[in-house]
């Protein structure tokens, strides 16, 4: 590690006053903000103009899968610029061939067609037109508990709170409840109750809307930001049914559960089944330059074999993103990164989470696999009442934010949402920062304990 630089508050101080006066922040109420000022990062840690070193254990936004500035990818970086900086997409490009090979490699199936975009909402965005072209069918069902990204079509399918400020072009898209056994819609007693009753809401759902009106289900294989909710046995296989027999395209969304994350290439194939098109971004190049994609099957692929597919990017296939995905592959499979993740989460991460919920009455349940996990924090165990109310804000939402503050005073920077922290930090994290973080969470998860019933 990169010994820390000197402590430079007043470049700290220009840098935030800068970022103030002119960048409008995603997801926010500008004046009630207050950014951190980064100076750098390196691995699983970043550090501010004051000196404070930080654990990532959100990965950035869960897209860090190799850690910060990997030497390999970023002297990829350096020389694609210096031979080919950007080149429009119509032209075949080799960072942009080399790419879509190495990812089509590893995607299951036949979905061995990548159409690239600049991130992962606009992977959604055209998966949906893929799939609505492909049937001329317009409606999309998708799960409540799930994000699938901000532009239009990809925010209305979403199921969270960020979704209710943009409905207004919520045309064809519909919500089910998917599987959640900890706060089962279903009243279900266990895992294969929970699946049944899951999947025959899904086929009640699609009666009643229409299958001939239906493109595409879409869900993210494991629900990220919504709380890493892995799939009862049979859940995904029964949605693959379920779409066989109506004609539907079957999408998983793959953005923050890709490349690693999970302890596989892709989280699908956890659950052995192939969907009609995947989207990914995030882990396929550490985010190091934004990239994004769809993987098509054949089936979809030959739609447009003669027929004009009706959507592009000026920046599609770009070629620093794609040199990025290169030697971010390349990385991974060297140095063992993905199955270095499901080592992690076998033997640290799921263990010492788990250890933690025993001694922590605000813990209501562990969820994960790999480097990919979430702690249900609660006020009650027995009625397992969340510890902050859905969509908290402000006053009500004070438990969490005290939790948070507590994480970042040990050093840990932490992903929060709503009632959960998630733990998600870098596939590639060693043992001991993978312990360094369980022992933050550790000492923080006293202050979520004091909001408890059994405090």
């Amino acid at each position: 590690m990169t010994p820390l630089p000197s402590p430079d508050p007043r470049a700290g101080a220009a840098v935030k006053a800068a970022d103030r006066a002119h960048v409008f922040h995603s997801w926010s109420a500008q004046e009630l903000i207050d950014p951190l000022a980064v100076a750098g990062a390196e691995g699983s840690y970043f550090w501010d103009y004051d000196g404070n070193r930080y654990l990532d254990f959100a990965s950035g936004l869960v897209f860090t899968n190799i850690g910060y500035q990997h030497p390999k990818v970023v002297a990829a970086i350096q020389e694609q610029a210096g031979r080919l900086a950007t080149f429009a997409p119509a032209f075949a490009v080799e960072a942009r061939s080399e790419a879509a090979r190495l990812i089509a490699q590893r995607t299951p199936g036949d979905l061995d067609k990548i159409f690239f975009t600049n991130g992962g909402a606009e992977a959604v965005e055209n998966a949906i037109r893929m799939a609505r072209v492909h049937t001329g069918r317009p409606k999309v069902l998708s799960a409540y508990r799930s994000y699938h990204g901000g532009t239009t079509t990809a925010i209305n399918v979403t199921g969270d709170p960020r979704r209710w400020a943009n409905d207004s072009g919520a045309a064809g898209a519909v919500h089910f409840w998917a599987p959640f056994l900890y706060r089962s819609p279903f009243y279900s007693a266990d895992e294969a109750q929970e699946c049944a009753r899951a999947l025959e809401h899904l086929e009640s759902t699609v009666r009643f809307e229409g299958p001939g009106t239906i493109a595409a289900v879409i869900l993210e294989t494991i629900p990220g930001t919504a709380g890493i909710m892995p799939p009862p046995p049979g859940y995904l296989a029964g949605v693959r049914e379920i779409c066989d027999r109506h004609g539907i395209v079957f999408i998983l969304d793959e953005v923050m559960a890709g490349f690693g994350r999970t302890g596989r290439w892709f989280a699908a194939e956890h659950f052995d089944v192939v969907p009609d098109l995947l989207t990914f971004a995030k882990g396929v190049n550490s985010g190091y330059v934004p990239l994004g994609g769809v993987a098509i099957s054949g089936a979809i692929a030959e739609t447009f074999a003669k027929r004009p597919f009706p959507g592009g990017l000026t920046y599609s296939g770009h070629p620093l993103a794609c040199a990025a995905a290169v030697a971010t592959i390349e990385v991974m499979a060297e140095e063992g990164t993905v199955e270095h993740a499901a080592r992690i989460g076998e033997s640290v991460l799921g263990p010492g989470l788990r250890e933690l919920a025993e001694r922590h009455p605000s813990v209501g349940e562990v969820r994960g696999m790999g480097a990919f996990w979430a702690l249900e924090l609660v006020r009650d165990r027995e009625t397992h009442e969340p510890l902050v109310p859905y969509n908290a804000k402000g006053a009500e939402n004070a438990p969490m934010a005290a939790f948070a503050a507590e994480c970042r005073k040990n050093g840990l920077w932490p992903f929060v949402n709503m009632n959960r922290t998630h733990a998600v930090p870098p596939c590639n994290v060693s043992e001991a920062e993978a312990e360094q973080g369980l022992a933050a969470l550790d000492a923080a998860l006293a202050t979520a304990d004091e909001h408890t019933a059994a405090a």
